[in-house]
Formats: structure tokens, C-alpha cells, sequence
């Protein structure tokens, strides 16, 4: 695992948006696993100034959404499919119609979730997908005891996830008791991971993530069975991480060969 420490929030967003644009570079037609939540919005602005600037292309793009609430009713404005067209897709000049979303108004859930798993595969598999990290260790939606061979799926979410999420909504009783998740194996099944962390609410999580045991405990921890997972953080997130030290070090004496 790669291990990025950077001063600041906007120093998160440019190296990781960085890895996204290196990986376009190299395959214009790219699967990108797009994440949603604060943790990634930083990540997305840089990309799309980059495109507004002409200096990045991702019109060739197909994207695949790491989650989406149930329940909610068509065109709210928190449901994961508004926030992606909002945010992602006519900011970066996406095509709608290859940016797909888990259905959590369909009939049958559980039919939906193998559905989207049909897609992930069909389109070859994710090429690079972003994350964010939630205060319990969670991934995706993938809240604690989350099996690491889990695929798409219905999960409940856990009473503090609701409760980080209920800024987003009017009220918390608001908020959906479930979703629909990509699974930890599913997301251990793209080639790349890029997980982005920023402030000091995050940083107990970062830790468990990166040097905690592998447990379900920790969804996140999943990442150490990774081959190429890079966890980019900011100072306040990585605070209590026991190897700071050597991250930096690492990360300053990396060759200019295998940088994005």
C-alpha cells in the first residue's frame, strides 16, 4: 500500500486527480469507480478544472458509482445517481448514458444488485476506483462486518453513518435506513484503488485503514490485500498514523518514473 501525506485538502485533490488523469492518459476508454460523500468532491473540482482548462479529456470515460441510498424518489436531490449527474458527470463532460448507478427504487433489489454486477464486468472491470472512508471504517457502504468477498448487495446502514449523513438531508429521520453497495471483493476486484481523506474526524479511521489489523471491524482494512492501493491523506488525517515519518520519506524520494 502507498501511502501519500500532503499539507492540505487542495494538495489531496491535485495528487489524486493526478492518478486519475495519468490512468485516462493511458486509456482514454477507462472504467472509473466514482465515490461519493465530502471526501471525493475536492478530487472531482480539480479534474474539472482540468477539462475546462483543455488540459484533460475524459469524454471516453465509463463510470461506475460506488453506492446509492433505497427509497428515496426519483430526482431527489441526495440520492447518489442526482449528486453523480450533478457533481461528476456535466462537470468532467461524461456521457450520461456510460456513467451508471446502482437502482435503489427498483422492485427487486437483489435482482438490481446482480444486475450491476453484470455491468462492472461486461464494461472489463473497474480500472481505478476512488474512495472515501467513513468515520467507522467504511467503504462504499460497506459498514463494519462487511465480508471482504461481499459483491453487490443490500446493506442496512450503520446509526452512525446516518448520523454523519444527515447534514445532507433536512432532518436525520430523513435519512435511508439502506442502499445498495458495491461489495468489499467487488471493490477489491479493480485494478487500482485511490482512497482520499481529509481532516482530523477521519484520521482514527486512516489508521485502522492503514496500519490496524485486517478486519471487518474496519472495512477499509481491505485495502492492505490490495496489489495497488494508494490512501492519499492531509496532515489532520493522517495525525495518527505510527509511520508518518516513513510515508513521507517514501513519498519524497519516489522516482519521477513512477509518479502519475
Amino acid at each position: 500500500m502507498e501511502v501519500i501525506v500532503l499539507p492540505g485538502p487542495d494538495d489531496v485533490a491535485r495528487v489524486a486527480a493526478d492518478v486519475v488523469a495519468g490512468v485516462v492518459r493511458r486509456r482514454p476508454g477507462a472504467v472509473l469507480g466514482l465515490a461519493t460523500g465530502s471526501s471525493p468532491v475536492g478530487v472531482y473540482a480539480e479534474l474539472a478544472r482540468r477539462v475546462a482548462a483543455g488540459e484533460l479529456d475524459l469524454s471516453g470515460v465509463r463510470g461506475f458509482a460506488l453506492d446509492e441510498y433505497v427509497g428515496l424518489p426519483a430526482g431527489h436531490p441526495e440520492s447518489y445517481a442526482a449528486v453523480i449527474g450533478r457533481d461528476v458527470t456535466g462537470r468532467l463532460g461524461l456521457d450520461p448514458a456510460r456513467v451508471h448507478v446502482p437502482d435503489g427504487r427498483a422492485a427487486d433489489l437483489e435482482a438490481a444488485a446482480e444486475d450491476y454486477e453484470q455491468a462492472i464486468a461486461a464494461a472489463g472491470g473497474v480500472d481505478v476506483q476512488l474512495l472515501g472512508i467513513g468515520a467507522n471504517g467504511h467503504i462504499g457502504f460497506n459498514e463494519p462486518t462487511s465480508s471482504f468477498g461481499s459483491r453487490t448487495r443490500l446493506k442496512t446502514l450503520a446509526p452512525r453513518t446516518r448520523a454523519d449523513n444527515a447534514r445532507f438531508f433536512d432532518s436525520p429521520d430523513e435519512v435511508p435506513m439502506h442502499c445498495l453497495t458495491q461489495g468489499l471483493g467487488t471493490i477489491l476486484g479493480a485494478r487500482r484503488l485511490l482512497l482520499v481523506a481529509q481532516g482530523s474526524a477521519k484520521a482514527e479511521a486512516v489508521a485502522a485503514a492503514v496500519e490496524g489489523p485486517l478486519t471487518s471491524m474496519c472495512p477499509a482494512s481491505a485495502l492492505q490485500l490490495h496489489p495497488r492501493a494508494t490512501v492519499v491523506v492531509d496532515e489532520a488525517a493522517a495525525a495518527r498514523l505510527t509511520l508518518l515519518d516513513h510515508y513521507r520519506q517514501v513519498y519524497a524520494r519516489k522516482p519521477a518514473w513512477q509518479r502519475p
